[in-house]
């Protein structure tokens, strides 16, 4: 396990803005052994990148070689499925986002004073959510940006990005362009710790970051009172088509005596129940969109999938994600929430939802 001390001390931030308070975490091995590696040199290339050499990313025919190995993801192989060639995305999904307007959705908010054992979360948009507990401030996949490869953001963030408190911890959880958006941690990063599956460093490590922190599957990293986990799922983790072999995964959080849990990008797998059994999760945030692809491959929950989820991980309350920023399947953007409401009534369910407003932090 690595554990980690935290250090506050108010430093400027990576843009030179005064007065940001930013602390970090300084780690030292303990249990697990990390690979120091070397890295491609880049102009401004300062974190050091640690490695754990754990089983947990091996190609699946190599961990047949340990039957004792944890389980891990599913990966999803990148053949499109059957007639997905009978639909144009590009008049169905990217030329109508293109000529509809933004909604800005931006706020203004006041920081809540948190009782001990209480957390607050923000929903930023997509899969981007601020989480503050026990004096920390943690961002999970970031991302500001109007635009992705083309497609465009439909629903502004929901605050700014220099509205921010000082950012403590950065998870990421695959390197996906819409979950790791490199113009945004590049203005984010100001001499903390960044967290990633393994083999995703090398995309963040010159961005100024101090410490990059690459984890197996169920590996632990401690930052102060903090305990972060990377868990398996069943997606897959390349950024283009050349790098297959990068990690990709969700994370438990677990901080003043509570769980969250946030499942990054997934299609509904068995590993909810094994995930549920390890920890007591509190709030599960969850995707309910982008479940009707171009490529029609199974590589994200449809909202009756997410409550199954929820139910498997034996979790408290369900914070739905990952819908109505980004048009990124065939699917209209209001209908994952429309399909998980009725979902919920028909199951009885509809108390365990807690729906988030971008910008507005809720206190669990």
């Amino acid at each position: 396990m690595q554990r980690l001390s935290s250090s506050r001390a108010g430093v400027k931030s990576a843009s030179g803005k005064p007065g940001r308070r930013v602390s970090f975490c300084e780690g030292e091995k303990r249990g697990l052994r990390w690979q120091p590696v070397a890295i491609p040199a880049r102009k401004g290339s300062t974190a050091e990148i640690r490695k754990s050499t754990g089983l947990g990313g091996l190609h699946p025919k190599k961990r047949a070689a340990f039957p004792t190995a944890e389980p891990t993801a599913e990966r999803v192989k990148l053949a499109p499925g059957a007639g997905w060639t009978k639909r144009n995305p590009v008049t169905e999904i990217l030329l109508p986002s293109l000529f509809s307007r933004r909604e800005d959705v931006s706020q203004s908010p006041k920081w809540p004073s948190l009782a001990v054992g209480e957390i607050a979360l923000t929903w930023i948009g997509h899969a981007s959510f601020l989480l503050q507990a026990e004096g920390l401030n943690v961002l999970i996949d970031p991302n500001w940006s109007n635009w992705i490869k083309g497609i465009k953001r439909m629903r502004s963030p929901g605050i700014a990005l220099d509205a921010l408190p000082g950012i403590d911890l950065v998870l990421i959880t695959h390197a996906h362009f819409d979950h790791l958006d490199r113009r945004t941690l590049r203005g984010v990063a100001a001499n903390q710790p960044v967290v990633v599956p393994f083999e995703v460093g090398d995309l963040v490590h010159d961005l100024g970051f101090r410490i990059v922190q690459e984890l197996q599957y169920w590996e632990t990293y401690e930052c102060g009172p903090l305990r972060v986990t990377l868990t398996p799922c069943r997606h897959w983790g390349a950024r283009l088509l050349h790098d297959s072999h990068r990690g990709f995964g969700g994370f438990i959080i677990e901080v003043g005596g509570r769980v969250i849990y946030h499942c990054g990008d997934t299609a509904y797998f068995e590993g909810f129940e094994e995930i549920g059994r390890r920890f007591p999760v509190d709030v599960a945030l969850l995707p309910i969109g982008a479940y009707d692809p171009p490529s029609l491959r199974a590589v994200h929950m449809n909202p009756e999938e997410a409550l199954d989820a929820f139910l498997a991980l034996k979790a408290k309350v369900m914070v739905p994600m990952h819908y109505g920023t980004f048009r990124l399947s065939y699917e209209p953007l209001d209908e994952p929430p429309r399909r998980l409401l009725a979902a919920a009534f028909s199951r009885q369910m509809e108390e365990h939802i807690v729906w988030m407003q971008e910008g507005k932090p809720t206190i669990f």
